[in-house]
């Protein structure tokens, strides 16, 4: 009776789902508010700061590359809060790598404009999908989601779609020196140019299966 009654439990608890941690589908914060932990800046790293909770870059050509995981990030969601200024230009690269110095060669790029001199502005996949307005004003926090799978690309700015895009298959270069396609990566934000002020903060990313 007892082993009846132990193999009905067993054959019961085979049917239950599993309750080990799945890492796929969790969100995880990216940007502590205090530090660069996980994040290396290549060239003129004094572009970048920590004010308020927010990192802030201010200052000549800069990318600050997310480090802080050694898998490569290929299907997922990620969400920040941008806040730019007058006259401002930024972006946020994923499915990028690591290079000492220029723009990325890799990856594809959201933008981060409302009102500098560029006509890509922010929610534009940047080249690939162009945004003229997307209805946001300087020195105001806006949320900017981005969601890839597999050559599947959603832009969210506050919650309104601004770009889904899927890349075709055999899609040609950006150009000679940029391979600005989807693959896998990590992700980077960009510090444009002296006369850019761009805050970023509530930085966070999950996996997707």
């Amino acid at each position: 009776m007892i082993r009846a009654t132990l193999l009905t439990l067993a054959a019961a608890l085979l049917c239950l789902p599993s309750m080990a941690a799945d890492k796929d589908g969790e969100w995880k914060n990216l940007f502590d508010g205090k530090t660069m932990t996980g994040w290396k800046a290549n060239e003129n790293k004094d572009s970048w700061k920590i004010e308020d909770g927010s990192l802030v870059c201010h200052g000549e050509r800069s990318h600050l590359f997310f480090e802080g995981e050694k898998d490569a990030f290929k299907n997922f969601e990620f969400e920040c809060e941008v806040m730019t200024t007058p006259g401002s230009n930024a972006g946020i690269y994923f499915h990028t790598k690591w290079q000492d110095t220029g723009w990325p060669r890799y990856g594809q790029e959201c933008q981060v404009n409302v009102t500098q001199s560029d006509p890509k502005k922010s929610g534009s996949l940047y080249g690939v999908v162009d945004v003229p307005n997307p209805g946001l004003k300087d020195n105001e926090w806006y949320k900017t989601s981005i969601r890839v799978e597999g050559k599947h690309v959603v832009i969210k700015v506050n919650d309104k779609t601004t770009v889904d895009y899927v890349e075709p298959d055999g899609k040609p270069a950006f150009s000679a020196d940029f391979e600005r396609r989807l693959g896998e990566g990590t992700f980077a934000l960009q510090a444009h140019d002296p006369d850019s002020k761009v805050y970023f903060r509530n930085i966070k990313v999950r996996r997707l299966k």
